[in-house]
C-alpha cells in the first residue's frame, strides 16, 4: 500500500508574519515549522502502517529550500521517505497551481491513499484536498474525524455539529483529517536522529512535466491588492465585574453590536 502524506512548512506564529514587496509572505523573515494540521495526517499514516503489511509512506512538500524541515519532521514521525518539490517558479502559486503540482507528484509516485491536514494555518482555505482529488479523478473524504482501512476500502466519520456522518470510499482516494482524528505522538530521539538518514528526493517542475507559465504569481487567479495592519483595540479595566460588564455593554452599544 502506497500512502502519500502532504506536508507544509508554515510560519510558527502568524503574529510574526511579514510580507515581501510582491505581497507574498516573506518566509525567510519568520521561523517556520511543520504545521500542526499535517501532524495529524502523518499520525494516521503511521497508524495504518502499524496495522498493515507492506505500507510505504512518502511525505511530500513544495516550497523553498527551508521547507525540507517539514519533511524531516514527518520522517521523524514515521514517514519512510520524502519528496521536496523545489523550483523558483513556484513562488506565489495559489491553490489551483499548488494542486496541479501535487497531483503530478502523486501520479509520479503512485498512490493508494493521499493524506493531508484539514487546512493550512497560513491560508486556512481547506480546498487543496478536493482540488487534488478532482485532478486525480479519485474520491475525496474531507475533514474526517476518524479513519480506518479495510482491504481496499476506507471508512471515516465526520461531525458537522448537527450530526455525525459515516463515509466510505474505495481506494485510491484523498483524505483530509481533523485534530479529532488521533493525537500525534511526539517522536523519540532515535526517530529524530534516524530521520536525517532517510531519503529525500528533490524534484523540479521539469521533472514533473509542468510548464513554469502554469504556476507562480504570473499564473495565479488570486492576487493580494494591499495589506492593512489593524491597530490594537481598547482594553476595559474595572475594579469589579459589574463595572466591567457595563463598560463592555456601552462599548458594544456605541458600535451597534447590541
Amino acid at each position: 500500500m502506497k500512502i502519500v502524506v502532504l506536508t507544509k512548512h508554515v510560519p510558527q506564529a502568524i503574529a510574526e508574519v511579514s510580507f515581501a514587496q510582491d505581497l507574498t509572505v516573506d518566509r525567510s523573515a519568520v521561523r517556520c515549522r511543520l504545521q500542526d494540521a499535517d501532524e495529524y495526517a502523518v499520525e494516521q499514516a503511521a497508524r495504518i502502517a502499524c496495522r498493515r503489511l507492506d505500507v510505504q509512506v512518502t511525505a511530500v512538500t513544495m516550497g523553498p529550500s527551508g521547507a525540507s524541515a517539514a519533511l524531516r519532521a514527518a520522517l521523524a514521525r514515521g514517514a519512510d521517505e520524502g519528496v521536496h518539490v523545489l523550483d523558483d517558479a513556484l513562488h506565489g502559486s495559489d491553490a489551483p497551481a499548488t494542486s496541479l503540482v501535487l497531483a503530478a507528484v502523486c501520479r509520479r509516485l503512485g498512490f493508494d491513499l493521499v493524506l493531508c491536514g484539514s487546512a493550512s494555518t497560513d491560508s486556512a482555505m481547506s480546498v487543496i484536498p478536493a482540488m487534488l482529488a478532482e485532478r486525480l479523478g479519485v474520491p475525496a473524504l474531507c475533514c474526517c474525524d476518524s479513519l480506518r482501512t479495510e482491504e481496499d476500502m476506507l471508512h471515516a466519520t465526520r461531525d458537522d455539529g448537527a450530526a455525525t456522518e459515516e463515509l466510505a470510499a474505495a481506494m485510491p482516494a484523498v483524505v483530509s483529517v481533523t485534530d479529532r482524528s488521533g493525537e500525534p505522538r511526539y517522536p523519540r530521539f532515535e526517530a529524530i536522529s534516524d530521520a536525517r538518514q532517510k531519503l529525500v528526493r528533490t524534484w523540479s517542475l521539469a521533472d514533473l512535466g509542468i510548464e513554469t507559465a502554469d504556476v507562480g504569481l504570473a499564473a495565479t487567479a488570486t492576487k493580494v491588492g494591499r495589506v492593512i495592519r489593524t491597530e490594537a483595540g481598547s482594553t476595559a479595566v474595572a475594579e469589579d465585574p459589574a463595572s466591567a460588564a457595563t463598560r463592555i455593554a456601552d462599548f458594544l452599544t456605541r458600535r451597534q453590536f447590541l
